[in-house]
């Protein structure tokens, strides 16, 4: 797949994202690791994202998902960095510290080093905090370069959003 058509294919995504937003009057902030601020930066790049766009955290150490978002230093060192665990604490972590309706969290291994046989180049872990009591996660693999694995992340993040915002919310 070109970059253009993958590029094209985000803008619309978040696009829909922002139409979604602004319909329900509801905020969005984003806790980023793997992708590294990207998914900040598509959503961002469409003109008054801040009505509804409140902020992105790249996370990208763990110390700074504890500074940030509030991880609790034991579920990083039982879990690691990447787990579904970690992905759910910065989702809520993002949605506390932000005050916002939704938040999303990516966290993973990008490559081309850093994958073990637990955890392999490829595998991330996303997060999506909905409401005050609900969090959902879910894993994928990814194949391909470093830049793809983290295009194919911003667009699970942005679909998976998607495919929670119309359900009710609980505060």
């Amino acid at each position: 797949m070109k970059s253009e058509a993958s590029d094209e294919l985000l803008n619309v995504l978040a696009a829909d994202v922002a139409a979604q937003l602004s319909a329900q009057g509801r905020t969005l902030a984003v806790a980023e690791s793997c992708t590294g601020g990207w998914l900040a930066k598509v959503l961002t790049d469409l003109a008054g994202s801040s009505a509804w766009f409140d902020r992105g955290m790249v996370t990208y150490s763990n110390q700074a998902k504890i500074d940030l978002l509030n991880v609790n230093p034991g579920s990083l060192s039982v879990h690691g960095a990447v787990s579904e665990v970690i992905a759910a604490e910065m989702a809520h972590g993002a949605r506390e510290v932000a005050k916002v309706d939704f938040a999303v969290s990516t966290t993973g291994v990008a490559g081309p080093g850093g994958g073990s046989i637990e955890k392999p180049v490829g595998m991330v872990c996303f997060g999506w905090a909905l409401g005050d009591a609900l969090v959902e996660t879910e894993v994928a693999h990814f194949s391909g370069n470093r830049e793809a694995v983290r295009r194919a992340s911003v667009e699970f993040a942005l679909v998976g959003l998607l495919s929670r915002m119309n359900r009710p919310l609980s505060f």
